[in-house]
């Protein structure tokens, strides 16, 4: 069974400059509320250590390995809770350029595995909001003026 939430957000900047904040882990602890902290480098095969803080739930700590990191355009990794099969989640955040010095933000998870049809709802109700929040955040810090 899978699963999939998805959202996307209009940022008033340049893809490079989203890539940027998006890349720039060390400085989620000060910007991001829904992943605290991030530890590796945004390059394919690399594991990260990720903090997530969804809504009105528990912190949680992943490894996921990344899967695609194309400057501008994608950063994609996969996580898996124990086994393949059992959780598995692909996160992507895509930058879509829209004119105008704006692109489109899409940030979306899609899940498979057996405990999926068990944790959907939670998916919705916690994780959902949490990208809603990031996405905010994020677009506010890109939005900003670097000094």
């Amino acid at each position: 069974m899978g699963k999939q939430i998805r959202t996307e957000i209009e940022i008033r900047a340049t893809p490079e400059r989203v890539w940027e904040v998006l890349t720039d882990f060390a400085s989620y602890p000060r910007w991001n509320p829904f992943m605290t902290q991030v530890r590796g480098t945004a390059r394919p095969g690399e594991r990260l250590v990720i903090r997530m803080q969804p809504a009105a739930g528990r912190a949680v700590t992943f490894r996921p390995t990344v899967l695609d990191a194309d400057p501008g355009r994608r950063l994609r990794w996969i996580g898996r809770l124990g086994m393949p099969g059992i959780f598995d989640g692909e996160h992507t955040f895509a930058i879509e350029p829209r004119g105008d010095g704006h692109v489109r933000l899409t940030q979306q998870e899609d899940y498979r595995g057996l405990l999926v049809p068990f944790l959907a709802r939670s998916l919705d109700r916690r994780t959902l909001p949490a990208f809603e929040r990031m996405n905010q955040a994020l677009k506010r810090n890109a939005e900003q003026a670097r000094s």
